[in-house]
C-alpha cells in the first residue's frame, strides 16, 4: 500500500538499486564468504550482511572484516588486509553477478509505467559500475534507464547530496522535483540534503530498521504503486477520454 505525503510536481526520478529493484543479498552472501574463506575467516550471515548494505563496497567490505577477525585499520598493514579482500570480492561477484538475486515484485512493471508517463529515470547506486551495469543488464533492467550512476561515479557516495545533484544536473531537473526512490535511510538523507523528495520501498535493507522511522515523503509496498499514483495526479491531456 502506498502511503505518501507527495504533493508537488515530478519531473523525473531517481532510483536506487539493491534493496529497492532487485535483492541482492544472495549475491553479496556468496562473495562475501568466498573473500571471507580465501582469508581464513568464518563465514558471515545473510542477516548480518542485510544490516549492512548501502554504503558501497569498500564500507561493506572493511565491516564485515570487522566482525570476522581484525579490521583493516589506517596503517600499511590494515591497506593490505582491505586491498586483498577487495581482490578476493571482485572476482568472486564479477563471476556471480546476479546469479543468486531476484528482481523485486512490481519493479520492472513499475519502471515500465513510469516510463509510459514519460518520466526520465536514473539509477543511482553505490555498487560499483563495474558490478551494477551488468546486474541491470542481467535482470532486464538496464533498458529503462536514461543513466546508471555507480558508487565509483562521482567523489562521494550518498548519503552525500552530491550524488543526487550531479543526477538533476544531468537531467536538467530541479532537485525539489525529482524523486529519490530508494530502501534505506542513506537515500533518505541524500535526497534530503540535496533538496529532492523521496519515497522508500518497505522491503528493502535499510540496514536492519523499520524504514518506516525514517524521515520520507513516503513509503509504498511495489513500485507499481508509485506509478499509479503519478499516472492518477497528472492532467488528461487535450482530446483524451475522461
Amino acid at each position: 500500500m502506498l502511503e505518501s505525503g507527495l504533493t508537488q510536481a515530478i519531473d523525473a526520478c531517481i532510483i536506487d538499486l539493491d534493496g529497492t529493484l532487485v535483492d541482492t543479498l544472495g549475491d553479496f552472501e556468496v562473495a562475501l564468504n568466498h573473500m571471507l574463506d580465501a582469508l581464513g575467516r568464518p563465514p558471515i550471515t545473510r542477516e548480518r550482511i542485510a544490516r549492512l548494505v548501502g554504503k558501497g563496497s569498500e564500507h561493506l567490505i572493511g565491516a564485515v572484516l570487522a566482525l570476522t577477525g581484525p579490521a583493516a585499520t589506517d596503517t600499511p598493514e590494515g591497506a593490505a588486509l582491505q586491498a586483498s579482500a577487495w581482490r578476493h570480492y571482485q572476482d568472486a561477484y564479477l563471476r556471480i553477478n546476479g546469479r543468486h538475486s531476484t528482481v523485486y515484485p512490481g519493479a520492472a512493471e513499475g519502471l515500465s509505467a513510469l516510463r509510459d508517463l514519460g518520466l526520465p529515470l536514473v539509477c543511482l547506486t553505490n555498487k560499483p559500475l563495474a558490478f551494477a551495469r551488468p546486474l541491470l543488464a542481467a535482470k532486464g533492467l538496464d533498458g529503462f534507464f536514461d543513466h546508471l550512476f555507480g558508487g565509483d561515479s562521482f567523489a562521494r557516495k550518498k548519503p552525500d547530496p552530491l550524488p543526487l545533484t550531479e543526477a538533476c544536473r544531468t537531467l536538467g531537473t530541479l532537485p525539489e522535483r525529482t524523486l529519490m526512490v530508494g530502501d534505506s535511510s542513506n537515500d533518505a538523507a541524500a535526497a534530503r540534503a540535496a533538496g529532492c523528495p523521496v519515497l522508500l520501498m518497505t522491503y528493502g535493507y535499510n540496514h536492519g530498521e523499520p524504514v518506516r522511522g525514517v524521515d520520507a515523503d513516503g513509503w509504498a509496498d511495489a513500485l507499481t504503486e508509485l506509478a499509479a499514483a503519478l499516472a492518477a495526479r497528472r492532467p488528461h491531456r487535450a482530446g483524451s477520454a475522461a
